[in-house]
Parts: C-alpha cells; sequence; structure tokens
C-alpha cells in the first residue's frame, strides 16, 4: 500500500488514508515530477521532435498531479477543517504557481511551436488537431509570447488571484456556518411546514440546544423565508444572509477590489481591453460586448412583465395585509409570493414534498436514463467502496453492452464541513485507450438537499429535485465522454456550453410522463394527483419575469464588474456602485436589498471560475430549452433521440466547436424564442 495516498492512481479511492498530514509531501512529489516531466519536453532535442514528445507528453506530464490536487480540492470543499484547510492553503500557491509556469515557459512554448511548424504537426487530424490548435491557443491566451517580465507578473499575479479567491471563499462558507437562529417559542413558527420544523427540532438536538435551530443553508433558510408568518424572525433571518461576506471577521469587501484589480492587470497585460473579452474570446458569446448585449436583450424582454408581476404583488400585499400599495421589504418578498401563488393557483409546493422521497427521486432518475440513454445505474452496498461521509453513496454506470462506462459519488445533504451549493466534479478521467478498449471515468456530485429527519425519508422540494437532475447531467457529460484526450473530455468545454447536458435534464422534471417514474407519496406509494399535477404546471412560469430578471441581474453585474472594472475596484465598498448598475433588475424593495456580489461565490470563489461568465446559465437555458423541443416532439422517451444526444453532445467533449456540436444534434442554429414560450415571456 502506498504511503502516498494522494498520489494512489487506484479507481476506488481509499479515502480513509487521505489524511492532512499527507497533503503537503503528497502534493510536492507530485509537482516534482510533473515539473521534471515538463522540463524534459522543455530540454528536448530540437530535432527530434515529434507529436508524442511534445503535445501527447504536456498532456500527460500534469495527470498525477491533477488527480491529487483534485483529491485535495474535493475534501477542502465536504470535509473542510482546520488542519485540512492550512495543508491546503500551504500548497495553493505552489500548485497555482506550477499551473501558471507551464503555457509561460518559453522554451516550452519555443518545443510547442516548433513542432507546429513541420509536416508531421500539419498532417494531424481529428482529435489530434483538435487537441494541438487548442492547445496553442490556451498557450497564447496564457500570455506565452509575452516578453519575459511580464510572463513573470503574470506568475505572480496567478498565484495571489488563487490565494485571494480561496480567502473570498472561506469568509462565505465560515459566516455562514457562524450564524445560527435558536427559537424557543413554538408558538413563533406558525405557518412553518412540518418537516422544515423537524428538520429544525433535529439541527437543534445535535447542537445540544433546545428548541428549533435554524441556519443560513439553503434547506433550512428557504422554508423559513418562505412560509415563516413571523415578520420579525424572516427579518432577522434576511438580515443575516443579506450580510454574509461584508462583516468582520468575514468580510469580502477589501477582497473584491483586489480580485478585480488582478484579473483586470491580467487581461491587459495579455493585451485585451479587460477581463471579460480575456476569458469570452474562445467560448460561445465571444466579447463581453456580446454576452453584455444578450443579457440585456432578456432583460429589455422581460421588463414589462417583471414591472406588472412587482406591482402585482404590492397589491396583493395592501388587499391581504392592509395599507398602500408599495415596496414591501425584502424579507416579504418570498413569503408573499407564495401567498400570491397560493391564492391564484390553489397551489401549495409544499404539497409536492411527500411525493419526492429522495431515494426514489434517485431510483427514478436512474431508470429514466435507463429508458432514454440505455443506462444502467447501481449503487454498491455500504461498506463495499470508501467514501469520505457515512452519508456518502457509490455508484457504477454500464451502457447496454454491459460495459461499465464510469462510476460516481453522491453526497446529497448539509453538513458545518461542507461548503454550500450543489455542483458536480470529476476524480479520474478515463475513455478510450490507445489498445482500443475504455477506461471508466469517476466523477460525483454533491448538493446540500433536506435532509431526513424525525423518522421519515428525506422528503425534498420540486426546486431541489430540478438540482438533483441538474447535476446528474453534468455528471453524465463526464461520464460518457468518449474523447481519448483528457483535456477535451466531458465537462472541459466551453462555459456557456457546459451548461446544456445539465440544464436539459430539469426538463423531465416537469412531464408526467417521467415524474410518474419517480414523484411517489413516500408512504402510500400513489403518483401525484391530476388536480395537484395541474396546479404544478399551471403555476410553472408563476413570476417568471421576476426569476429571469434574478438571473439578469446576476449576469450584468459581473459583466459590468469585469468590463468597467477601474471604476467598481476604485470604489471604497462596491455595493452602492453595483446596486446602481442594475438597479432596473432588482425588485422594488423598502429598505432597498443588498446585491450578491459579496457572497457571490461563482465569480469571486476561484481564479476564474464564472468570472464574466455568469451570463452562461441563461445562454446555455436558450440551448437547452430549444435541444429539449426535439424531446417533446420525436418523445421524452425515444431512445432514438436520447442515443443522438449522447453521440453528438455528451460524448464529444471539446473534440469539436460547441456550435457545431449543437447543430449536428438540432440540424440548425439555436432558436432563442424556445426559451421565452417555455418561461411564457414569449410575444
Amino acid at each position: 500500500m502506498s504511503d502516498q495516498p494522494f498520489l494512489d492512481s487506484a479507481f476506488h479511492i481509499l479515502w480513509s488514508r487521505l489524511t492532512p498530514e499527507h497533503i503537503i509531501p503528497d502534493i510536492e512529489a507530485a509537482l516534482a515530477r510533473a515539473q521534471s516531466a515538463v522540463d524534459r519536453i522543455a530540454t528536448s532535442d530540437p530535432v527530434a521532435l515529434t507529436y508524442e514528445n511534445t503535445f501527447l507528453a504536456l498532456e500527460k506530464s500534469t495527470e498525477e498531479l491533477n488527480a491529487a490536487w483534485g483529491k485535495v480540492s474535493h475534501l477542502q470543499s465536504v470535509a473542510d477543517s482546520p488542519a485540512l484547510r492550512d495543508a491546503h492553503n500551504a500548497m495553493l500557491p505552489k500548485v497555482s504557481a506550477f499551473y501558471a509556469t507551464i503555457p509561460l515557459n518559453a522554451a516550452l512554448w519555443g518545443r510547442l511551436k516548433a513542432f507546429s511548424a513541420t509536416p508531421a504537426a500539419k498532417s494531424l487530424t481529428g482529435i489530434h488537431r483538435r487537441f494541438l490548435d487548442e492547445t496553442a491557443k490556451d498557450f497564447l491566451q496564457a500570455g506565452a509570447d509575452l516578453p519575459a517580465e511580464k510572463r513573470t507578473r503574470l506568475e505572480t499575479l496567478q498565484t495571489e488571484l488563487a490565494q485571494v479567491t480561496q480567502k473570498y471563499s472561506e469568509n462565505v462558507l465560515d459566516a455562514t456556518n457562524a450564524w445560527q437562529l435558536v427559537v424557543t417559542d413554538e408558538a413563533r413558527l406558525a405557518g412553518l411546514p412540518a418537516q422544515a420544523k423537524a428538520a429544525a427540532c433535529a439541527g437543534a438536538e445535535r447542537k445540544g440546544v433546545a428548541g428549533w435551530r435554524f441556519t443560513l443553508h439553503q434547506p433550512s433558510l428557504e422554508p423559513f423565508m418562505t412560509y415563516l408568518e413571523d415578520d420579525a424572525l424572516r427579518r432577522e433571518m434576511w438580515t443575516a444572509s443579506a450580510a454574509l461576506g461584508s462583516q468582520a471577521p468575514h468580510d469580502n469587501t477589501a477582497l473584491i477590489g483586489r480580485i478585480l484589480t488582478l484579473r483586470a492587470e491580467k487581461a491587459a497585460l495579455l493585451g485585451q481591453p479587460h477581463f471579460a473579452d480575456s476569458v469570452l474570446e474562445r467560448r460561445m458569446a465571444k466579447s463581453g460586448a456580446r454576452a453584455l448585449a444578450f443579457v440585456e436583450d432578456f432583460q429589455k424582454r422581460c421588463a414589462t412583465a417583471f414591472a406588472r408581476e412587482c406591482r402585482e404583488l404590492e397589491e396583493f400585499k395592501a388587499k391581504h395585509a392592509g395599507g398602500a400599495v408599495a415596496p414591501l421589504a425584502p424579507w416579504e418578498i418570498m413569503f408573499w409570493s407564495e401567498r400570491l401563488r397560493k391564492a391564484r393557483y390553489d397551489f401549495d409546493e409544499e404539497a409536492l414534498r411527500p411525493y419526492f422521497p429522495m431515494e426514489r427521486v434517485i431510483a427514478g432518475l436512474f431508470e429514466l436514463v435507463g429508458k432514454i440513454f440505455g443506462l444502467r445505474v447501481t449503487e454498491r452496498a455500504a461498506g463495499e467502496v470508501e467514501v469520505w461521509h457515512p452519508e456518502v453513496k457509490f455508484y457504477e454506470i454500464h451502457d447496454a453492452r454491459g460495459q461499465h462506462v464510469g462510476s460516481f459519488y453522491a453526497d446529497w445533504y448539509p453538513r458545518e464541513s461542507k461548503r454550500g451549493g450543489a455542483w458536480m466534479n470529476y476524480l479520474l478521467t478515463g475513455g478510450p485507450r490507445a489498445d482500443g478498449s475504455r477506461a471508466p471515468h469517476l466523477g460525483l456530485m454533491c448538493g446540500n438537499m433536506t435532509p431526513p429527519a424525525a423518522g421519515k425519508p428525506a422528503l425534498i422540494t420540486h426546486r431541489e429535485v430540478e438540482t438533483v437532475f441538474h447535476e446528474f447531467g453534468h455528471l453524465l457529460h463526464h461520464l460518457m465522454g468518449e474523447v481519448e484526450i483528457k483535456s477535451l473530455n466531458g465537462v472541459n468545454v466551453a462555459w456557456d456550453f457546459v451548461e446544456l447536458p445539465s440544464q436539459i435534464m430539469e426538463n423531465w422534471t416537469w412531464e408526467r410522463g417521467s415524474l410518474d417514474l419517480f414523484a411517489r407519496h413516500f408512504e402510500t406509494g400513489a403518483t401525484i394527483p391530476e388536480d395537484i399535477f395541474a396546479k404544478m404546471i399551471a403555476a410553472k412560469n408563476f413570476r417568471s419575469a421576476c426569476v429571469t430578471m434574478r438571473q439578469v441581474a446576476f449576469a450584468k453585474v459581473d459583466l459590468l464588474m469585469h468590463t468597467r472594472t477601474a471604476e467598481f475596484a476604485a470604489a471604497t465598498d462596491i455595493e452602492p456602485l453595483a446596486r446602481a448598475a442594475i438597479a432596473e433588475c432588482l425588485i422594488p424593495t423598502s429598505p432597498p436589498a443588498p446585491t450578491i456580489v459579496k457572497r457571490f461565490t461563482h465569480i469571486f470563489s476561484d481564479p476564474v471560475g464564472y468570472a464574466a461568465g455568469y451570463y452562461s446559465y441563461k445562454w446555455a437555458e436558450v440551448l437547452d430549452a430549444d435541444a429539449f423541443t426535439r424531446f417533446k416532439r420525436e418523445g421524452i422517451f425515444n431512445a432514438q433521440v436520447g442515443a443522438e444526444f449522447v453521440e453528438k453532445i455528451l460524448s464529444k467533449g471539446n473534440s469539436a466547436d460547441p456550435a457545431e456540436l449543437f447543430r449536428a444534434f438540432m440540424g440548425r442554429d439555436p432558436d432563442p424564442n424556445a426559451l421565452l414560450v417555455r418561461a411564457g415571456l414569449a410575444g
């Protein structure tokens, strides 16, 4: 057994051995080996250059480090501890600096360029041609042709960006975990659904406190803000949530300015006017201006409906609570929206919860992908395969021929040691081997769903069902990859394309035929009654302009911060400027609600991440709404359409331009109207 557990390449990871004291020595060893491999390419004989000893050798040079550091980063997301955080943060600058130096290594770039000019390079075809071209673009986009002093500065920038974005992320997590609200008077919990109440009671018991304990984690916060009748308690919860990342000792204010400044300097070094253009140059949008125009077009199309929806809510509250028609307080929006929906459609989303026991949802999801994509998903028994926490499950996926295409872990419930939100990631990339065999992929999906409580199974909301399907779509993109170049496989695609496989899966959570596979009452096994389903569909686009405008606001402030950076970074406090920039996209409230910028982890918890790319969700929504029209037209369980989606989208990774892949599946370019029709906003 290896004494370097993070470097163990076994498919079944021995998580119990991945302890903090191994991180520094193991990652240092991986760094040294990766550096040696890069140095061998950079110092190779210039007259004996081949595709194998340049581009393919570079691809292989970081495989061990990628896998080892991926395990460290993953554990930091799901099992944070002081020792783990210290070891991670000790190695983060070294790892970041190493990756930053690769495209800035003049000798290495010289060898790659020299081979690229040879007849052997020019004769490459298919995936190998794509790999050479994409790698060359990666190097150029990262500054490979810059003079030495600028390359050195870029390396420094990358390292600092990794550190400050990590600190931003830690601040949000730590601030979230630092807050709790304990209610001891049960009368003050009027309106709260039984499931949420039971979860709060269980949470209090775990912490050894009397009463009901609420936190800022989504499964606790959302029902509290939506249903609780006590206005003062909702205000307290909202105030804490809105303050995340803005108060000492977890204040992100200064970090935001620093991150924006570093990104802008990086873009300037690369000859770009701003970070947005630098990032989007090779994505589907191509430029910050085009992405912003796309976002503002949605803003314009939704403006009238948005104003109407805001006014309707104000009028509804005035009618039912008395008083003048006026903007609501921000802690009233979710509460009164739910009351309006109930009044208009006689629909309470909580009525669906008993039909979504988590285990049944997962089983139904697997049945669904069996019908559509010909896949068989099986769970390994507890104890057969090591996991990082007792709640984690391990699954294997086989295709219709019985081939093991990949395996994955699923970790669905909140813990204080686990970051918020939901995500998919990969641990090992398999795919076709040179000898014609195929290695399985290994991935994971995580979330923070409503946990089991009071002897009942975990009963989740329909929104949480959508999230499960969404993350599984990302996972399929990785697991179904058939690209032999690992860095071009699976989810390693343009970020405004990567959400297509995930978001298209959400569509099946609204179809009667697919819901009947998994939406079964946890006690009786009955499907959703027709009257409740009819109300659910009728209410589907309730306040859809507000939902759309919320995404527009996030995307717009992101793009503005990364195109007008000097203005935003210079502000002592970015909040007033950010708010003014997107004021027309925000629901009017009294007092005004702060923006998300100080807790916007999508944008600020990674050196790049979704920075200048949050618009990708809406962009990919256009793609998924349009692509799903094929399933609607030809059958939501149509195995032939499913096979084509696997063949032309899921299996292809970044082996071709995403616009080409979409055209291959749909036979044409995307139709933006498909999304407006689905959202009830067309016309």
